[in-house]
């Protein structure tokens, strides 16, 4: 199994190290063939206006979004937003999360700040750093909200990709990762049978 990292921006290292010592095979991904024979797929945090430019320039959009049904996603912060259906402002990216996303919704760089969240299928709560983070601001019902700070929706799910507005890449706590290769593993026995 391998689980690929967009490497165009963004925390791509952090992430290849956490799937790595988990044990899982990992590739970076910047060409629509790096996309071939992935069982999952990591958008970064970074910042996604650059994110979606890159993408762009490394034509990766189509190819991104012929794999929404059959590639498990995960993204966190600014891969949050590539993933929703709608934005509070600008153009969609992915749309493979059926969610409107407020970008920037805690405020600026000066207002990031960490906690400890409670997440549903997590026993224990997990360290959350947010970094000009967004939020949720809408899902339907094929979204499945698995925390909130507040009021606000900062973890969901659908039954194929996993989205968060945090980066549990920057912590030493592996739980996040570990939830999204199961849901991984789960699509694959799926698609195997």
């Amino acid at each position: 199994m391998v689980i690929g990292v967009l490497g165009l921006q963004g925390a791509i290292r952090e992430h290849l190290e956490m799937l790595a010592s988990l044990g899982v095979k990992t590739r970076i991904v910047k060409s629509a063939g790096d996309l071939e024979g992935l069982a999952g797929l990591v958008l970064p945090g970074g910042e996604s206006t650059t994110m979606r430019r890159l993408i762009d320039r490394y034509a990766l959009l189509a190819p991104l979004r012929q794999k929404i049904n059959t590639l498990p996603m995960f993204g966190t912060c600014a891969g949050m937003i590539l993933l929703a259906t709608e934005l509070e402002q600008g153009d969609v990216h992915l749309g493979a999360i059926p969610m409107k996303v407020k970008r920037n919704a805690f405020g600026r760089q000066v207002d990031s700040f960490e906690t400890m969240l409670a997440v549903e299928g997590i026993e224990v709560d997990i360290e959350a750093v947010f970094i000009r983070a967004p939020y949720v601001e809408r899902i339907d019902q094929a979204t499945r909200v698995l925390a909130r700070i507040d009021d606000e929706i900062v973890v969901v799910e659908t039954d194929m990709h996993l989205a968060c507005s945090f980066h549990p890449e920057l912590t030493n706590d592996t739980r996040l990762h570990r939830y999204f290769i199961e849901k991984v593993k789960k699509q694959r026995s799926v698609h195997v049978i």
